[in-house]
């Protein structure tokens, strides 16, 4: 059912962030090993992640075991951008928000279908869930680099986040190298429009 298109996106940045319970800031690295539990070295991995308010209306009680399904951050160069002009700032660092991967050249990277696959040339794939929904934690990270300006980030960036994902098929990441990206079916649930 999945479906390979000619949209093909390059790897201009890799970052991990081994720190995560000191700080949201992930760093650039020209390579990474993917196993099936995310990137190696990145404290977002494994295979179950404690459940969290993004989750709330499905897990009441926070902090219950739950599939991982957001191993990877993947964010838009060109998004980051729309996210800084609109903020008022000459730049938004992926860096900044905890991301995992940036991608040129996927357009409108953030409403990729879920359950998308992003093969990359050297075979790794990495399965796109769901949009990421901004939240203010990134906004404490941006205004260290621009002060005042980071309380803007959850409205700002709306839409123009990113994805998360996990990892289908392990491997490895280089800076430069391009992923194919193959879409499902896409059709619209009327009925959870109808309701809501």
């Amino acid at each position: 059912m999945l479906q390979p298109t000619q949209i093909w996106g390059t790897a201009s940045a890799i970052l991990v962030n081994d720190t995560l319970a000191d700080d949201l800031v992930s760093r650039r690295v020209d390579r990474v090993e993917v196993s099936f539990d995310g990137f190696v070295g990145e404290d977002h991995g494994g295979p179950t992640r404690p459940s969290c308010s993004r989750v709330l209306r499905q897990y009441p009680k926070r902090g219950t075991e739950i599939r991982n399904a957001r191993q990877v951050s993947i964010v838009s160069p060109d998004e980051l951008a729309k996210i800084a002009l609109a903020m008022g700032i000459a730049r938004v660092e992926p860096e900044w928000i905890g991301a995992n991967l940036a991608l040129d050249g996927i357009p409108d990277l953030s409403q990729l279908p879920p359950s998308s696959r992003l093969i990359f040339e050297g075979g790794t794939s990495l399965v796109v869930d769901i949009e990421n929904g901004p939240c203010r934690f990134p906004g404490e990270i941006i205004d260290r680099h621009v002060p005042g300006k980071g309380a803007a980030f959850p409205r700002k960036a709306k839409g123009l986040r990113g994805v998360v994902g996990w990892v289908e098929r392990p491997g490895a990441i280089s800076l430069g190298e391009r992923c194919r990206l193959h879409c499902p079916p896409q059709r619209i649930y009327a009925h959870a429009l109808a309701s809501t």
